[in-house]
């Protein structure tokens, strides 16, 4: 099979325009998220969110599966690359430029991509357990690497971010239902569409019913719960150094507040928040002790 081609790369000085393009246009929740951070770290953070879209792109943007885990497996080769010094790829080239030790992120770079590599052997889930393999991967494992890149006591971050990166991925799973099972994905476990009810055709089709309702209350408040246990985790001293993951949190509390009251007519539409509300709540939170 030939080799699938890359983005371009760009000048230097576009490494990190490119980045913020990617992963965090003007009135996206990200946007917001990213600019409570410190200033001096903003790029490399805004880097790594680049890096978890192009990875996530590649997946949901791929319908042959064969041609996914070839550009998968050039990302594979190229975090590698990242780690030694060699990047080639503008979002590499940014998360070299600004981060002081990159090669120490190795192992959460491999993880990330091995996580989306999921999405290409299994579209459904048995079970929460085998659902929480995927979610440690693409959302525990990145939230660690933004906790670090801001904490007071980095080689701690795991413990109390994963969880957090894992909640956040509970509230995403809710919010997308449609958007996911339109790309042939469905992150909610068989076990419990088959508890409450509720069969993949129906969510396919865009079919609401009370056992679907009943269904996505118990996911929204699953997610909730989640997210504020993991926010009561975050250690006293590390409170004002996360302003973006707790920016995160907070927008991802609301939007599942919204989508409560828009009685979870989630298949047929995307459920957001407006960039005002956004940049309220990202703003107030980053703030709250």
């Amino acid at each position: 099979m030939p080799a699938v081609p890359q983005p371009p790369i760009s000048a230097p000085q576009n490494f990190d325009e490119y980045c913020a393009q990617k992963a965090a246009p003007a009135g996206s929740s990200a946007y917001y998220a990213l600019r409570q951070a410190p200033a001096s770290r903003q790029p490399f953070l805004t880097a790594l969110f680049a890096l978890r879209r192009e990875l996530e792109e590649t997946v949901k943007n791929t319908s042959d599966p064969t041609v996914g885990r070839t550009k998968l497996a050039w990302w594979q080769k190229e975090t590698a690359a990242l780690a030694a010094g060699q990047p080639s790829h503008p979002v590499s080239h940014a998360l070299a430029r600004h981060s002081a030790d990159i090669e120490s992120e190795a192992p959460m770079l491999r993880t990330l991509v091995a996580g989306f590599e999921m999405d290409l052997d299994q579209a459904r889930y048995l079970d929460f357990p085998n659902l929480a393999r995927y979610i440690e991967r693409v959302g525990g494992a990145f939230a660690g690497a933004v906790a670090r890149a801001t904490a007071r006591q980095a080689q701690h971050a795991d413990a109390w971010a994963a969880p957090l990166g894992n909640a956040l991925m509970l509230a995403q799973f809710v919010q997308e239902l449609g958007n996911d099972a339109r790309h042939g994905r469905i992150y909610l476990p068989i076990d419990e569409l088959q508890r409450f009810g509720v069969t993949a055709a129906e969510i396919v089709n865009r079919k609401y019913s009370p056992a679907f309702s009943e269904l996505m209350r118990f996911q929204t408040n699953r997610a909730r719960e989640a997210l504020h246990t993991a926010l009561a985790g975050i250690p006293a001293a590390e409170r004002p150094t996360q302003r973006t993951l707790k920016a995160q949190a907070a927008m991802a509390l609301a939007l599942l507040d919204e989508i409560e009251r828009d009685q979870y007519q989630v298949l047929h539409q995307r459920i957001a928040l407006t960039p005002i509300r956004k940049l309220w709540i990202a703003w107030r939170a980053a703030r709250k002790r």
